[in-house]
């Protein structure tokens, strides 16, 4: 069989639409034998690290594509795929741009958006309407080289129509035309579940959903037999040409520590001496021991060998602030290890009152920076945000963002209420399961209680209660983990507004 790359697929991360996680999409593509898949969730890519990851982990033969699909009203449907380091960073400052000019969860996409990606490929989505025509010309004028139609094909009534009318657009206006699949659940089986997202998204019961919901299971990953009898050869083919041009790897994004905290004459290195050296004086001014200056040069060592220079004074500095704004913090945790934290005052532990260990803090073997955690105290703590903010800006520091998926409470009441059980039954499950009963499993907990479980309904309940336990459900902010960038954050991954005014998230959780 051919070789085939999905080019159009989204995931549990497009809230309430996609059916799968991203790790499902991957493995399923694999073992379907597709060359590539590209995750393209609407105005996201929260969810293309861990397909990456799972790509990784499980060695996968297959080529991650890393897109988004956005929408202008009713209008415009596209697709942009990132083909190069330059592609990628568009795309994230794209959606960033359409995420920032809204509040929270929502974007709003400009003409100029879509003219200022010059290292991206756009799929077009015709939406069969008479502003295809005005659409097909606006693109061409601005994307020729890089532009295709997006055909899928959902075995739905209309579909020969819809194949004419793309047909006439690509002769017309010599756009090439490629076959893609709109994917939003790795298998068929998930058809129930998607159904049930859909009546939440849109505050309804799925028997009371109509014409919201899909009408079949070709949203799902297909096999490559079934898309060769489906799909004109040239489109199932362009597939792979596309693909070809998509060499981006997530791997090659490096971080960048932030740099102008050091003055100019100085390395990083010499300026961090310099502050430790300070400090240690006004920590020992009876003078620096002997075993305590050794074991501050073979911290300073480490620090410079491992290149966490930057770090340390990147924390070093907000805690002078702190200082010079008498608010309460206090290192914690393994910096404690640290005599370098205790004479840059991070930390209030003296070395000679316990044993340090420093291997605790930062070790060759482990490879990762090290994790200086200060806790401000919580009724200044916004003080400390905004003063982050107002030094590296916008374009250079967000908070992280906090995955909040479906716990089994918010599982319960979401699928009960898109199922048509009454809120009242779902309250008397919610309050009576004892989650932590080990010999009793919810499911037969919730049988106990009254579910009929010999009942459809009651048998797709536990199901889907199962499927969605674990989803994801929006993204949320971090109580206090910052990025801060050495160049634009938004080259690195994506920032949108939180909930909260004045705050900022990126899109990718902490881990």
């Amino acid at each position: 069989l051919m070789g085939y790359t999905e080019l159009f697929c989204q995931t549990n991360f497009s809230f309430l639409e996609g059916a799968s996680h991203p790790e499902e999409l991957v493995v399923q593509a694999d073992f379907l034998q597709y060359s590539g898949i590209a995750i393209t969730d609407e105005c996201s890519v929260a969810g293309v690290v861990r397909a990456y990851k799972a790509i990784q982990v499980q060695e996968l033969q297959l080529k991650l594509i890393v897109g988004s699909l956005f929408r202008m009203g009713d209008e415009l449907e596209l697709i942009l795929l990132s083909t190069n380091r330059q592609g990628y960073g568009e795309l994230c400052r794209i959606i960033s741009n359409a995420r920032r000019r809204s509040p929270k969860g929502e974007y709003s996409l400009s003409e100029w958006d879509i003219m200022s990606a010059k290292h991206c490929l756009i799929i077009w989505l015709p939406t069969h309407k008479d502003c295809d025509y005005h659409w097909a010309k606006w693109l061409t004028k601005h994307h020729d080289q890089k532009l295709w139609i997006g055909l899928q094909r959902h075995l739905q009534h209309d579909d020969h129509a819809f194949i004419e009318h793309c047909e006439h657009l690509s002769a017309l206006y010599h756009i090439p035309i490629t076959a893609c699949g709109g994917v939003l659940m790795h298998s068929a089986a998930r058809l129930p579940l998607q159904h049930t997202l859909t009546a939440i998204k849109h505050g309804t019961s799925v028997s009371n959903a109509g014409r919201l919901l899909q009408s079949n299971c070709e949203h799902s990953l297909r096999s490559k037999d079934k898309l060769q009898r489906i799909f004109k050869k040239e489109w199932y083919v362009e597939t792979e040409r596309i693909l070809s041009h998509c060499r981006f790897d997530l791997g090659s994004l490096q971080y960048e520590y932030p740099s102008e905290l050091v003055p100019n004459g100085y390395t990083a290195i010499d300026y961090l001496k310099e502050q430790v050296k300070a400090g240690s004086k006004r920590r020992f001014p009876q003078g620096v021991p002997s075993d305590i200056q050794k074991l501050i040069d073979k911290e300073l060592a480490l620090i410079e060998e491992l290149n966490y220079p930057f770090y340390f004074l990147t924390i070093y500095d907000i805690v002078m602030f702190a200082k010079r704004k008498k608010i309460l913090y206090q290192g914690r945790g393994s910096a404690a290890n640290s005599v370098v934290c205790y004479c840059l005052e991070i930390t209030a532990v003296d070395p000679r009152q316990i044993s340090v260990l420093f291997e605790r803090f930062i070790s060759r073997e482990r490879n990762e920076p090290p994790d200086i955690d200060v806790d401000f105290e919580h009724e200044r703590r916004e003080e400390v945000i905004q003063y982050i903010y107002k030094k590296y800006g916008r374009e250079r520091a967000a908070l992280a963002a906090t995955v909040i998926s479906y716990r089994f409470k918010s599982a319960v009441r979401e699928v009960g209420k898109a199922l048509g059980i009454e809120e009242t039954q779902l309250d008397f499950f919610i309050k009576n399961v004892n989650r932590r009963d080990r010999t009793q499993g919810w499911q037969a907990q919730i049988i106990e209680l009254g579910l009929q479980p010999e009942s459809l309904k009651g048998q797709q309940f536990i199901q889907l209660v199962n499927e969605i336990i674990g989803f994801p459900r929006h993204l949320s902010q971090h109580v206090g983990g910052f990025v801060i960038t050495q160049g634009r954050l938004d080259a690195l991954c994506p920032i949108e507004n939180a909930a909260m005014e004045n705050r900022t998230v990126i899109e990718w959780d902490k881990d």
